[in-house]
């Protein structure tokens, strides 16, 4: 249960908490409750809150409003400045908020022990909420140089990646490399995974085409495959525009074959206001 009270209400629950608050309990005397009572390691919390206004120089008699809850979880809004982008080791142009990272990590409710993906991985940002939940994280990404963590840097005075900035670096700054299975250069419209479920959580973040350029492996042309002789051991794919709607009807699609029963797909979905 949230509530906010003001400074007068604070200030009584902390005059109450140094005072014998026993009388307030006799009240409670209706409720249902059973067992036994342990300070130490309580299953539940209960807490009762007295608004007596905003004013402390005026506090009255009675309170104007009294809460009764249990206690649900802490708020952890702390992880948005301790793992902001801007204090990571490696980062990228489109790399995901933390903040929104951590909302996406519990649309999916990513928890101990599963499995996440994410088919457009860049730089790792969601991977990295992801493990601090303590889930296994992967993902592919079509961009080498990213994955790679080589190329030209994104961050200001700075030409040229370091020989250390990757994802694998950004979840070992978290304490979490652990849990880093591993990611690989791949093309999101490809199919390169087993046909069966093995995703708890689906995360990404898709390429718009504004930013970030949306692109696929391919041909225009009818016969696409190399010659027979032909070894491989040099050979660059041609890149080609990957529409927005492809790229959405390839990742439902994906999910619909990898993501375990009762396993969530979250991603984010561009609009146009007007429309």
């Amino acid at each position: 249960m949230a509530l906010h009270c003001g400074r007068a209400c604070r200030q009584y629950l902390l005059h109450l908490a140094h005072d014998n608050v026993d009388f307030r309990l006799p009240a409670l005397d209706f409720l249902p409750f059973k067992g036994t009572v342990n300070l130490k390691d309580p299953e539940h919390i209960f807490c009762l809150l007295e608004d007596y206004g905003s004013d402390p120089n005026d506090i009255p008699e009675e309170p104007f409003h009294i809460y009764f809850g249990r206690w649900i979880a802490d708020g952890q809004r702390e992880l948005i400045r301790s793992y902001s982008v801007k204090k990571r080791h490696f980062i990228g142009n489109t790399s995901m908020d933390a903040g929104l990272s951590f909302i996406m990590a519990n649309h999916a409710k990513v928890k101990a022990d599963d499995l996440v993906y994410d088919p457009f991985v860049g730089t790792g940002s969601l991977l990295v909420a992801c493990s601090h939940f303590g889930a296994y994280v992967c993902g592919t990404d079509i961009d080498y140089n990213t994955i790679h963590g080589i190329g030209k840097a994104s961050r200001k005075n700075q030409k040229w990646r370091g020989p250390d900035e990757n994802i694998r670096a950004n979840l070992r700054q978290y304490g979490a490399e652990s849990l880093y299975v591993d990611v690989m250069v791949s093309d999101a419209s490809k199919p390169v995974w087993r046909k069966n479920a093995q995703f708890d959580a689906i995360v990404t973040d898709p390429p718009y085409g504004i930013r970030e350029s949306t692109r696929r492996t391919g041909s225009h042309k009818d016969i696409i495959k190399p010659p027979e002789d032909f070894s491989g051991e040099s050979h660059v794919p041609v890149s080609m525009a990957y529409h927005l709607s492809d790229i959405f009807a390839d990742l439902l699609n994906f999910a619909a074959h990898h993501l375990v029963l009762g396993g969530r797909l979250v991603y984010w979905l561009p609009i146009y206001r007007p429309e």
